[in-house]
């Protein structure tokens, strides 16, 4: 099978060779796998056999996809959010909206100038597509956006104080990735349309339910129709304990909910598939905070058999996935481990190194 033909099998609950991959690496994990498979650190995912292929068009670009090598070193992106790396991701060093009043907060101009660049990210996915499954990736796509601008704390007071302005920018913020999102469907030949938006945390929802059904859904809705209306696949990512919305997300018309973070309270992989596994496919659960990077490469390979048999009881509907990223203190044999177990070999890996490295020669 080719990979787009696997991933569209997988979420069709259809028979498949082996299960599809799309795991995500740490840039730290990414440049030493490149130095030992010795290939350029851009086609790695080539190298072990990832069936996906997909890069951010909205604000993740500047969180993820801007990579720092030195601690300290820092951007100011395209929405004027301060990005400094701290240990081993950006963080946010400066919210542009932070100590803004209710008039500068209204008058904050997206970065409506920059469509045709942002949109542009995709175009390296597309010329290498070959036979992938292909996505865009709109996220952060409403609260997340906002409080990126505003900071949590203000995001979430400007919910309880001044509704209205919380949802005039919400408002703003799904624009802003419909705008994105549609130009992205117009251009280009996808698979799935990739949208996002963190409201969790490690124990529990950022907000009540009830707030989040009230202020942010509505939004969230808009965005998915975007990926709707193209008869694409939708998926969604909220790190965290998003257990009290899933039923929501089914509603809403989610296809695929990502990244199912196994070490979160009501998020542990098979009971969700359990429930909601008749309605909605699944990407991720391989715990990346602790069995990947401090268990045995044993340890790895049996959660991992457990995990794969666990998600595709009912035929399929899962593709392999880590919780996050894949860290940088991962040991190597622990990553191979997890690729083995769903059926690509340390041996295979290396073995299309080999032909990259033949084909660059050339």
């Amino acid at each position: 099978m080719t990979s787009r033909d696997r991933v569209y099998a997988a979420l069709r609950r259809e028979p498949v060779d082996r299960i599809p991959i799309f795991m995500w690496f740490h840039p730290e994990t990414a440049r030493r796998l490149a130095a030992l498979l010795e290939i350029p650190v851009g086609r790695v995912a080539e190298a072990m056999g990832d069936d996906i292929r997909q890069t951010w068009v909205n604000n993740n670009y500047a969180m993820e996809g801007i990579v720092h090598d030195r601690e300290g070193e820092s951007h100011v992106d395209f929405w004027g959010i301060k990005w400094v790396k701290y240990g081993a991701f950006n963080q946010i060093a400066e919210y542009p909206l932070l100590h803004a009043d209710r008039r500068e907060v209204l008058d904050y101009p997206f970065p409506e100038t920059h469509l045709d660049e942002l949109v542009g990210l995709m175009a390296p996915v597309i010329r290498d597509r070959r036979d992938l499954f292909i996505g865009c990736d709109v996220s952060p796509c409403v609260f997340e956006m906002y409080w990126r601008l505003r900071g949590v704390e203000m995001a979430n007071l400007d919910i309880l104080a001044d509704p209205n302005l919380a949802q005039e920018m919400f408002r703003r913020c799904a624009e802003f990735s419909i705008r994105l999102g549609e130009l992205a469907c117009d251009r280009f030949p996808l698979d799935w349309f990739w949208t996002g938006d963190d409201v969790a945390g490690q124990q529990s929802m950022i907000m009540n339910p009830a707030v989040w059904r009230e202020q942010i859904k509505p939004h969230l809705r808009r965005v998915f129709d975007v990926g709707k209306r193209r008869g694409l696949w939708v998926a969604y990512h909220s790190c965290g304990a998003v257990r009290d919305i899933i039923g929501d997300l089914v509603e809403m018309g989610l296809d695929v909910l990502n990244p199912v973070q196994c070490n979160c309270p009501g998020m542990d992989p098979l009971e969700i598939k359990r429930e909601f596994g008749k309605d909605l496919a699944f990407m991720g659960g391989v715990d990346t905070q602790g069995v990947l990077p401090m268990g045995t490469a044993g340890d790895v390979r049996r959660a991992t058999a457990h995990l794969i048999e666990g998600m595709t009881a009912d035929g399929g509907g899962y593709i392999l996935a880590a919780s996050h990223t894949v860290p940088p203190e991962t040991p190597d044999d622990n990553i191979f481990a997890t690729y083995a177990e769903a059926g690509i070999s340390k041996e295979e890996i290396f073995d299309r190194a080999s032909a990259i490295r033949a084909s660059a020669a050339e």
